[in-house]
């Protein structure tokens, strides 16, 4: 009768199962810190503007780009800055209390949506007359009323404080907007940072 070779299989002590569980759970646990690393540093689902011109066809198209934005989904934050903040102004507020210069760029800035021309072929406004005859025509929706549709759909909207200081406007001329705040870069930068799109207008 042949003795029995074959080598028994050598079985781990249950030490060694336990350093191995160890490794595993450290793997496991660097893993998630990397993966809520990479979440915190990864963009937000956010688009962030900054509404620089005051004219009628970019200050509409910043506007179409928001609502589309927000339409999807996306959070969607507006930085109005120097020829860009005119179009917030309240055609129906009047505020006094004015220097020499705010009363000059009062009166020479367009004051709300209503007064805003447009870029190219103005014609001494004969242009931004027949555009917005084109737009009710064509159903192409008005800057007031994308305004309001962008107030209802969430947008939010910042008014760039130095550039407001700089033209003489004050916070009682604006429009009433649910969704309005007064800041300076710093906050517009905080937002734009982890956005996924960001737009200069």
């Amino acid at each position: 009768m042949k003795a029995n070779t074959a080598k028994k299989e050598e079985v781990p002590y249950k030490g060694e199962h336990l350093v191995k569980l160890e490794e595993i759970e450290n793997q496991v646990s660097e893993l998630r810190t990397q993966l809520e690393s990479l979440s915190k540093s990864s963009p937000e689902n956010k688009i962030s503007l900054i509404v620089f011109s005051g004219d009628l066809d970019k200050a509409l198209a910043s506007l179409i780009i928001a609502t589309g934005a927000a339409a999807m989904g996306m959070d969607v934050v507006m930085f109005f800055t120097f020829w860009g903040t005119p179009i917030l102004r309240d055609k129906g507020k009047k505020v006094g209390g004015k220097d020499f210069m705010g009363k000059m760029f009062g009166t020479m800035l367009p004051k709300g949506v209503c007064e805003v021309k447009l870029s190219k072929m103005n014609m001494a406004g004969m242009g931004t007359v027949m555009m917005k005859s084109l737009m009710k025509n064509k159903n192409v929706a008005s800057l007031e009323q994308m305004l309001e549709l962008a107030a209802e759909m969430g947008v939010r909207i910042y008014i760039c404080e130095m550039s407001m200081d700089l033209m003489g406007f004050k916070r009682e001329e604006m429009i009433e907007y649910p969704n309005l705040t007064f800041c300076g870069v710093a906050k517009f930068l905080e937002e734009a940072q982890n956005s996924k799109v960001q737009l200069f207008i």
